[in-house]
């Protein structure tokens, strides 16, 4: 058994398949310089034959996905073209008399190199790119075979350096038993994907395997404690393939619940809506029973393209999406970008900080056509449904009402379009920062609603990043800051009757659960695979203990102290179906 990070429960068992860390070692091979022609006749051919494998791969693609989740393709085709990359290429062959794989070999390592020193999440994705486009390259200057994933009909446990969250993205999770990653931890986003995706993850076991996985060996995963075994004993098997049953049927009795509403045994009333990014996802959701959407994030609209989406294009998916809905409510996010979320034609500056830069509100209030161009379709799709708008990172009232100024002037030019729409419509923001935290009561005044992202909360009042492996262990959603931040929220947006509601990745942890019913927080929005879970929980608690449990934890001086507290919270026996009434309850 070793001992990793478990970042995404459930057990999986079944065999490896080990994507390749696109690591090659390569003899430093001179060529003679009268063969130079010869060599750069077979990097050019190379290159062809590369670009009609990716155009096959961006077709099929298409075929089963769409034209925008292939667009990811053009990327890998527009470095092929780039004049840098290929003029690094062609002025190691010619000056240094390398044979063309190793000038490929070379000019791959001198860019990862040179994109990985750099503090930018964007950059380091760029850098994969490169090595995935690069060994495709050296793959056909070699002659080496190609590396495919395996057929859907042989559901395996892929075993990675470390997945980024496109790739994850392009993974069918019917076939995917279980991810194991080298790389990472519990607060990645590959691990965040893998939750929402319901896929158990063990990350983090990079210099902890005595010996390389390999393609075919049998894995069991535990995604719960982070353990994992290799070529198991019957014994082992047995055990895991009994919890794994136990699990499946579990999730079966879980989705009974999704019509029965979230209620507290003491007759406490609790409303779960979803977190999306697509339609797909709402589809989800509303089979899991969600009731709304309490964001929607559309920057993912806006990803995997070449250029803004236009009004009208917008409009239909945000009209979707409120139509779907019902009678529920949808609240639309406007564009969430920068820091670790960038567009392929929108060019960002470089910045020290990103996460604390050039983001969100501040790019939309800096881009005004195109912050009217969302408001403008998000406002059409209001006549359709029960829409609510909300803003980012807000952490002023200055940038508060000149995001109202904006969204006043698109009502008065729909108003002489004679578009329709909702006058109405409910506005609120994130609050996300802690600037906007203390002056919550002033944004009260402002606003309809807040809701608490908590992922980004706890990352700005405790100043870590949580996509950092090496203080990652400081992220804690318990600390006392954290919770002091979040009553004072509530409290603000209590005493000016405004609503509140919480989005963030503690919507999703049940263990959280006394913490709302004491704060009087009524409204979570949360991944769709956290839903059934959450519901079952609130359907066996008793709202007057709980809340109990949450004073102590709002009192604790530690975030220890407090996650001593939920965990026995957590741990408390709870049964589906034996023993319950029909709505799923203990006795």
């Amino acid at each position: 058994m070793i001992q990793g990070i478990g970042a995404a429960a459930g057990v999986a068992i079944g065999k490896a398949f080990v994507l390749p860390n696109w690591e090659w070692s390569l003899p430093d091979t001179q060529v003679n310089p009268v063969d130079l022609a010869k060599e750069f006749e077979r990097l050019y051919e190379g290159i062809r034959t590369s670009k009609d494998e990716i155009e096959f791969i961006k077709k099929e693609f298409r075929d089963v996905v769409g034209p925008e989740e292939s667009s990811i393709f053009d990327a890998h085709l527009a470095i092929l073209d780039d004049p840098v990359f290929m003029s690094e290429i062609r002025g190691i062959i010619e000056r240094q008399y390398k044979a063309a794989e190793v000038a490929v070999k070379e000019a791959i390592d001198h860019f990862v190199a040179m994109f990985d020193l750099l503090d930018d999440e964007y950059m380091k994705e760029r850098a994969v790119d490169i090595k995935d486009v690069g060994n495709r390259l050296l793959k056909h200057l070699l002659g080496a075979p190609e590396v495919t994933l395996p057929s859907d009909t042989q559901p395996y446990i892929l075993v990675a350096k470390e997945l980024s969250p496109s790739q994850l993205a392009h993974l069918n999770p019917a076939y995917v038993l279980g991810i194991v990653t080298m790389m990472g931890g519990k607060t990645s986003h590959s691990s965040i994907m893998a939750r929402a995706l319901g896929i158990p993850l063990v990350a983090g076991l990079e210099n902890k395997l005595p010996v390389p996985i390999q393609t075919g060996d049998m894995l069991v995963l535990d995604g719960d404690t982070g353990a994992i075994m290799i070529h198991p004993d019957e014994g082992t098997l047995k055990e895991f393939n009994t919890r794994r049953a136990i699990q499946l049927k579990k999730r079966e009795q879980l989705e009974l619940l999704a019509t029965v509403e979230a209620v507290t045994k003491d007759g406490v009333c609790l409303r779960l809506a979803c977190n999306i990014s697509s339609v797909k996802e709402l589809n989800v959701a509303l089979k899991y029973g969600a009731e709304g959407v309490g964001l929607f994030r559309t920057e993912f609209l806006y990803m995997d393209r070449s250029s803004f989406p236009t009004e009208d294009e917008q409009f239909e998916v945000y009209k979707l999406v409120a139509e779907q809905v019902g009678k529920d409510s949808v609240v639309i996010r406007t564009l969430d970008i920068g820091g670790d979320k960038h567009l392929d034609y929108f060019q960002l500056p470089e910045e020290q900080n990103p996460f604390l830069g050039y983001r969100a509100i501040r790019i939309s209030l800096d881009r005004t056509d195109m912050f009217k161009t969302q408001i403008t379709a998000i406002l059409r799709a209001s006549h359709y449904g029960h829409v609510k708008l909300m803003f980012p990172m807000i952490s002023s009232i200055e940038e508060l009402l000149e995001a109202k100024a904006l969204l006043n002037e698109v009502k008065s030019e729909l108003d002489a379009r004679g578009v329709p729409y909702d006058p109405d419509i409910q506005v609120g923001i994130m609050i996300e920062v802690p600037a906007a935290v203390m002056i919550a009561d002033l944004l009260a005044e402002e606003v309809d609603f807040f809701s608490i992202g908590t992922n980004d909360l706890v990352q700005y009042v405790l100043a870590v990043d949580r996509m950092n492996e090496q203080i990652a262990h400081m992220y804690h959603p318990y600390h006392p800051g954290v919770l002091r931040m979040i009553r004072m929220t509530v409290e603000a947006a209590q005493r000016a009757g405004i609503d509140v509601s919480v989005c963030g990745e503690m919507a999703s942890d049940e263990r959280s659960l006394p913490l709302w019913l004491e704060l009087g927080i009524s409204v979570l929005s949360m991944s769709p695979q956290a839903l059934l879970k959450v519901k079952h929980r609130t359907l066996n608690t008793l709202a007057s203990e709980a809340r109990e449990i949450a004073k102590v934890c709002l009192r604790s001086r530690t975030s220890s102290e407090t996650e001593e507290q939920l965990n026995a919270f957590v741990k408390r026996s709870v049964t589906l179906g034996a023993g319950g009434d029909a709505r799923g309850r203990t006795s």
